[in-house]
């Protein structure tokens, strides 16, 4: 979290009120039964059938920052299957996460900190799968996993497969091992491991026998070897046989109304508390920045703070989804309902960012433009409040190797984008430039519709005037090199920024290869690699031959004209009417194509194969 949420108190404080409210919050977490604490969490826990004492269920290989976490971790993840199997999701939500692991308590008293919340959805990729979604992304190691991790009875047979099953596991993150954003990587390829892991084991969840083999090789996977001689710790078994006589002893039914009874007196007092010295957002101690902007017919509703807050559940960071040099951006849900994207500026050089965001841009509409719902200022921070699109940017889609566009689902892609870009250029009140056009900033609906975003670079360019002098600004690699020697902004450096995405669109290739002996531009590697007529070696190997060929060599042409000089250039009209033909070719080829047949839908190389024979 980005900041905790301080309350401001009185100077003289109840002190009274303070330590009965202690008291019985520490009397509710010692006495109150599962049974009081689980009304929101769906997962049932019950001990775990294994040999494993407290301490002795493994940190699976470094996941876990307890090794005294591991059998409530197998406990919990037992019952997270059980769910999986039932409705076919694999991980909770924050809040749900929240509540299953308040109960966990009951078998690890400080399970909070033993890293299993990293385990939540919502932070994309394979935190939000479903097996559906595992079994379509990661098949193959869904396949291998459950090949791998076959256990036989016992002996040195079990051993072997259990090495082999560990091998399996670690070969599921590689595919995240040249993610180029600033998650974790490891954090990332974990919870694609467990969401392999959950997805088998939930086919075979009423195999108690078989899901314990699994949890126990994986969790012991770093230390099995050094613990064979200590299998048990009496101390751990005797406190746990002294705590389950314990609880046959108690009366269930009178601590749940205990528990009850407290924690509406809890409920109460915090409430009371909550109303009596609640503020909106904590004292900061960052310069007022914002404390001279002056808005003027905004084209957007201003949202209070509290409304950010809550959405974000406090700038959580299991809300974050992305970072710029503009500040953090975090997913939310306003009171309305509705999903949102919210960018949080606190930094001073983004100040102007915000302004132009707000006082300009609010008013421009276009379905292929992301659209700004609001904005929240204060005196030292400032929000835009944007509408969310799920499927992420079109940066992870290309250069990830774990997701897959199709080559229609590119050309459309392409097509959308111009189109946003068409509307900036053309703009009735004069022409917008961009200045940032690149891959993380093609946003992508739920349809993988595109819509432009971030437009915190972007130049109006008055009716009447074709260009405004300005500072070079934008991405290096993205920046039309006319721009870059004469400092004059105009529609064709958002061409050529264009064109440079679209020869990305088509090879899945960086704006740089760093793989040469000299580095070179990607226009430059894509005249050097068609000079022969050769389009295979351009071409994304993701796309596994499925492009019309005249229809790639069409677009591959029209990114090469994007990013010819000035004069060569053509408009953002004429790239959608090129982008549709190419489509339109595409289309035509695949339907009029039987299933057994690549007579009209085909690369080059199947051209040459047919040839021959």
């Amino acid at each position: 979290m980005l900041y905790s949420l301080n309350t401001t108190m009185p100077k003289r404080p109840n002190l009274l009120f303070v330590m009965c409210l202690l008291i019985m919050i520490t009397a509710v977490e010692k006495f109150a039964v599962s049974e009081s604490l689980t009304a929101d969490c769906s997962l049932h826990f019950e001990p775990s059938a294994s040999d494993n004492t407290a301490c002795e269920g493994g940190d699976w290989g470094g996941f876990l920052q307890k090794n005294c976490c591991g059998s409530s971790f197998q406990i919990y993840l037992y019952a997270l299957g059980l769910r999986t199997n039932q409705t076919g999701r694999l991980f909770l939500n924050s809040s749900e996460q929240s509540s299953c692991l308040t109960s966990l308590k009951t078998f690890e008293a400080d399970v909070f900190s033993c890293g299993i919340e990293k385990l939540t959805s919502g932070a994309g990729d394979c935190s939000d799968y479903s097996v559906g979604d595992v079994i379509h992304h990661l098949g193959e190691e869904l396949k291998s996993f459950g090949e791998h991790c076959n256990f036989p009875g016992s002996g040195e047979q079990w051993n072997q497969t259990c090495s082999s099953c560990v091998r399996s596991w670690r070969a599921i993150g590689e595919a995240y091992s040249t993610a180029s954003d600033g998650l974790s990587l490891q954090n990332e390829a974990d919870i694609c491991r467990f969401a392999v892991m959950l997805s088998l084991t939930s086919s075979r969840i009423e195999d108690e026998n078989y899901v314990q083999n699994v949890y126990k090789c994986l969790a012991e996977q770093e230390s099995y070897s050094e613990r064979i001689n200590s299998r048990f710790s009496l101390c751990s078994a005797e406190n746990r046989v002294s705590r389950n006589n314990r609880k046959k002893k108690l009366d269930a039914g009178f601590w749940i109304l205990i528990g009850g009874i407290l924690a509406t007196i809890i409920v109460t007092a915090l409430f009371i508390l909550f109303k009596r010295f609640y503020k909106s957002k904590p004292p900061s101690t960052r310069p007022a920045l914002f404390k001279d902007v002056q808005l003027k017919d905004p084209g957007c509703p201003k949202f209070p703070i509290k409304e950010v807050y809550s959405a974000t559940q406090n700038l959580n960071e299991l809300n974050l989804i992305g970072e710029g040099t503009a500040g953090k951006v975090y997913k939310g849900v306003l009171s309305s309902n509705r999903h949102v994207a919210i960018k949080h500026i606190i930094n001073d050089g983004n100040v102007e960012t915000f302004v132009r965001e707000v006082a300009s841009l609010s008013h421009v509409r276009h379905p292929n433009l992301v659209a700004l719902l609001g904005y929240c200022l204060t005196v030292d921070e400032g929000f835009l409040i944007y509408e969310l699109c799920p499927n992420g940017n079109l940066s992870k889609w290309i250069f990830r190797k774990d997701k897959t566009l199709s080559w229609i689902q590119r050309l459309e892609i392409a097509i959308d984008s111009a189109r946003g870009l068409w509307f900036l250029h053309t703009y009735s009140e004069g022409c917008i430039v961009h200045r940032d056009i690149k891959p993380t900033n093609i946003l992508l609906g739920p349809n993988f519709e595109a819509k432009l975003s971030d437009f915190g670079l972007s130049k109006v360019i008055d009716l009447g005037e074709s260009q405004v002098s300005s500072e070079v600004r934008g991405t290096f690699g993205y920046v039309d090199p006319e721009y870059q020697s004469n400092c004059q902004v105009n529609s064709s450096g958002d061409v050529y920024s264009f064109g440079i995405v679209l020869l990305q669109i088509l090879s899945g290739k960086k704006v740089i290869n760093m793989n040469l002996k000299r580095p070179m531009p990607l226009n430059k590697v894509a005249k050097v690699l068609t000079r022969g007529g050769n389009i295979i070696e351009f071409a994304d190997p993701k796309l596994n031959g499925m492009y019309s060929a005249e229809a790639f060599d069409v677009t591959l042409q029209l990114a090469l004209s994007c990013t010819a000089l000035k004069h060569q250039r053509p408009s953002m009209e004429q790239v959608v009417l090129t982008l549709e033909k190419a489509l339109h070719i595409s289309t035509t080829a695949k339907e009029s194509t039987p299933e057994t047949s690549t007579e009209h839908f085909y690369t080059p190389e199947r051209q040459v194969l047919k040839t021959e024979i």
